[in-house]
């Protein structure tokens, strides 16, 4: 039996329609599934309406409970929390599992809101409310960020596979393709004939100027340029329109440059206008972990969102979906652990970016951060290298969650210097 008091309301949120369905705090329905098409007003106002006459008939506030569908639950759910409604969003994961309880495989709209809204009277069913609008905003920014990141690094396959077929020998000239003087050669050089063709003191010149460079080290650039082409005319395939997909190519890359410059200018600016609000002096803090830029930690934040959500590092895990799948039944124990990734994508990729950093030594050998350093050559000794680096992103994980909780920059200190830090509050207490 129920035993809440309020009203909940479920709906199943779909990209031009939604079903909503209102209960009693005893599970009763008050309001059968009914359609609401969010395009049309008096459709809105239909279910406006009918929450705040389920309230007053009930002289109790309604709860209204959200499937989270990607996007298509944000215009619906900052409309109801404008209206003053108390708004939540469930993950599908939990409303999808609560679907099996019926023996019969029924499923529509119309039963999925009333599971929605019996679900919203369950004891402790796990919601989060939705992020302000600065952290949607810088969100959209950075989750951009990284799509085009990926974009960009396809189209940079693409040009290295085209220059594999015509002009293999290049590739070994230049350590980034996409770099100034690569660039460049290939906009106003870019087959091996117009590489011999070219005026020597011209190349050299124009190499040392893009480069920032000397005339020895562009000399030996030029003549390393020349040696490929020679070699490009006895092994390549001199096909016109490849050069033509390598020049739109890098046009491409160029668009692409100039987006990301611009989205970080305008995360830099939201950053710099809202800079007294915590969430930003969350991300400062972030910042001073080392192996964690400004991109990264602006990116850990908007994904976590509100922070005081997680009591413990352990929910900060499984949040970003770093937890392992457990796998057993009976007798059977499964051996091979997997993470589940039930988090945000996106997030798994920062922290992972984070460990990797954390574990690479400087100029004079010494570790980012030397403690996981000899924490991750202790686990590549005993497990394999991506087993070793997913315990790095645990302890991550923890320092994240540290920093956040003490509000406080990042103070590097040995696993010992913890313990004992740890332990003289207690003996103190004692």
């Amino acid at each position: 039996m129920y035993n809440k008091k309020f009203i909940s309301v479920g709906i199943d949120v779909g990209s031009a329609f939604s079903f909503m369905t209102i209960l009693a705090p005893d599970g009763s329905v008050i309001q059968k599934p009914f359609k609401i098409t969010h395009n049309n007003k008096d459709s809105l106002d239909k279910a406006v309406s009918a929450i705040k006459k389920a309230e007053e008939l009930y002289s109790l506030e309604s709860r209204i409970f959200l499937e989270s569908t990607g996007i298509y639950h944000f215009p619906l759910f900052c409309y109801l929390t404008d209206c003053g409604f108390h708004a939540s969003i469930i993950n599908p994961i939990i409303t999808h599992s609560s679907k099996n309880g019926n023996i019969r495989k029924v499923k529509n709209d119309k039963i999925d809101s009333k599971g929605i809204a019996k679900l919203g009277l369950s004891d402790d069913v796990p919601v989060s409310q939705f992020p302000t609008k600065l952290v949607l905003e810088i969100r959209s920014l950075t989750r951009k960020y990284y799509n085009l990141t990926d974009e960009r690094s396809s189209h940079v396959n693409k040009l290295m596979g085209d220059l594999h077929t015509v002009f293999p020998q290049y590739l070994d000239i230049f350590c980034d393709i996409t770099g100034k003087t690569s660039t460049m050669i290939l906009r106003q050089y870019g087959t091996p004939d117009k590489i011999l063709r070219g005026h020597k003191k011209t190349m050299i010149e124009k190499i040392s100027k893009t480069s920032r460079k000397g005339l020895s080290k562009a000399t030996e650039r030029y003549e390393k340029l020349c040696d490929a082409a020679k070699a490009a005319k006895t092994f390549g395939c001199q096909i016109d329109s490849v050069y033509f997909n390598i020049s739109l190519t890098l046009d491409l890359i160029e668009n692409l440059d100039k987006a990301l410059d611009s989205i970080m200018q305008r995360i830099h600016q939201l950053v710099t206008f809202h800079q007294n609000e915590k969430f930003i002096q969350q991300i400062k803090w972030l910042s001073t972990i080392p192996g964690v830029g400004f991109l990264t930690a602006v990116t850990i934040m908007c994904e976590i969102g509100d922070f005081s959500a997680f009591r413990n590092p352990k929910q900060l895990f499984a949040y970003f979906g770093l937890d392992p799948e457990v796998n057993e039944s009976g007798k059977f124990v499964g051996s091979r652990m997997h993470m589940s990734k039930r988090g945000s994508r996106i997030a798994r990729r920062a922290i992972f970016a984070v460990a990797l950093a954390s574990i690479r030594t400087k100029r004079n050998g010494d570790g980012i951060n030397p403690y996981l350093r000899k924490y991750y050559e202790k686990k590549s000794g005993q497990k394999p290298k991506m087993v070793a680096l997913g315990a790095v992103m645990h302890k991550v994980c923890n320092i994240i969650f540290a920093v956040l909780r003490d509000e406080k920059v990042f103070e590097l200190r040995s696993p010992e210097e913890h313990c004992r830090d740890y332990q003289r509050p207690c003996l103190q207490a004692a």
